[in-house]
């Protein structure tokens, strides 16, 4: 049995914008998905947001006006006060979209507007692996890597917009690895799925080297993260060292938030955790070894619970809040 009152949840992605309703216990009632198109520029893009709108509400059985508020959350650079996307990487060429305003403006309905990193950490904060803490840490491992904080209920969103973006922490400091954003030495560079693949196919240049690997390249004429994993665990020594790498990488990550903040939950999410048990053992393994004694004995470390939902749910307990503030100022 669903209780009100009703949230929309929208989570914009390059490829795809997923939606969802959501009722006061952070159940989803519907999940649906549009293509983002983002090449045909944003007025589509904003178009395609609403549609997702109206299919989220028309799949869960509910209409329009049953709907309190509306919660959005995008990637790239944005304004989150203004409620503007800013110049995202993933959604060229959209520029300065006042993304918040228009879907306001559309459906009559306060809106919530959330970076995409954060709003999935919020979503596992609210109903997923982080409902019982006070204070969480979300790292989304894929393309990228992305970022939430969560701290009693309120999202680290930084006076510029730009909190959390633990992705592109600096993690070697001297002749680093070259990460997307243009910037040498980022976490994102070593630990994302991306990186995972990128530094396996550089081993497998170097002369005499021997792995399996070489031959799942030839024969798909590329690698996936998920490629590397598999062959670690048949026992691959290269693959077995790049995964180690990883985990150490992400655990460095983990303990400049665990001694930053102290949370109660680190928690990992995307693609990259099909890894399994055992690779979030070894992330568990260096955090102990590197991070003070208290935090490390403390601070739970897991894997997400909601997957490609998290975004959506986390969208709609912003909306959720939002309303929650507006009744409260009534």
């Amino acid at each position: 049995m669903s209780q009100p009152p009703y949230f929309v949840g929208i989570d914009v992605g390059g490829q795809t914008i997923k939606g969802g309703v959501v009722d006061d216990l952070g159940h989803a009632l519907s999940s649906v998905s549009v293509p983002t198109e983002a090449a045909k520029g944003q007025e589509h893009g904003l178009g395609q947001m609403c549609e997702a709108v109206r299919r989220a509400v028309a799949t869960s059985g509910l209409r329009l006006d049953d709907i309190a508020a509306i919660g959005v959350a995008t990637p790239g650079t944005m304004d989150i006060p203004a409620g503007i996307i800013l110049d995202p990487p993933n959604l060229r060429p959209w520029k300065n979209v006042p993304v918040r305003q228009h879907i306001a403006d559309t459906f009559g309905k306060p809106t919530a507007f959330q970076n995409d990193a954060n709003a999935a950490a919020f979503g596992e904060y609210w109903v997923g692996a982080g409902r019982e803490a006070k204070s969480m840490v979300l790292f989304t491992l894929g393309t990228g890597i992305g970022c939430g904080i969560i701290i009693h209920d309120q999202v680290l969103e930084g006076q510029h917009s730009h909190g959390a973006e633990v992705g592109h922490i600096i993690v070697e400091a001297t002749n680093g690895r070259m990460c997307g954003c243009g910037q040498p030495g980022h976490l994102e560079a070593y630990a994302s799925a991306t990186a995972v693949v990128k530094r396996t196919r550089e081993a497998l240049e170097q002369p005499g080297l021997t792995s399996c690997l070489s031959e799942v390249l030839k024969v798909q004429g590329d690698l996936t993260a998920r490629d590397v994993f598999d062959a670690a665990r048949d026992g691959d020594s290269l693959a077995q060292r790049i995964v180690e790498e990883t985990a150490y990488y992400l655990a460095v990550g983990a303990v400049c938030m665990m001694h930053t903040i102290d949370p109660d939950m680190v928690v990992f999410g995307g693609g990259m955790i099909a890894a399994g048990e055992e690779f979030l053992d070894r992330i568990r393994h260096h955090i102990r070894r590197m991070a003070f004694p208290v935090p490390a004995e403390r601070t739970a470390v897991c894997y997400a619970k909601l997957g490609t939902d998290a975004g959506f749910i986390g969208a709609a307990a912003c909306a959720r809040q939002l309303y929650q503030r507006l009744a409260a100022a009534k």
